[in-house]
């Protein structure tokens, strides 16, 4: 898996740039909660931003530059519900 590095994100938003940089930091074939993604947005009000988190995931994995999980299995952006986590691609 090469290595996802917050540039990759040509600029994105401020949830695109946490994203990328935690999954950079993460050891290869790890996922991240969108919790933790939320907290380095926003730490005081993380839970305000775990719906754009989702959303911002949902079209990423659609670009297929993360994936979403399930139990470990890669889950469909446009179908899945409930917990997930998000790694990047292999």
């Amino acid at each position: 898996m090469a290595d996802v590095e917050p540039e990759a994100t040509g600029g994105g938003s401020p949830i695109e740039t946490a994203l990328f940089g935690l999954l950079a930091e993460t050891g290869a074939g790890k996922s991240i909660s969108p919790e933790a993604v939320a907290r380095a947005v926003d730490a005081e009000n993380w839970r305000r931003v775990l719906a754009q988190v989702r959303a911002t995931a949902v079209g990423l994995a659609r670009q297929d530059r993360v994936v979403i999980t399930r139990h470990g299995k890669p889950a469909d952006p446009n179908t899945f519900k409930g917990v997930y986590r998000l790694k990047a691609p292999d």
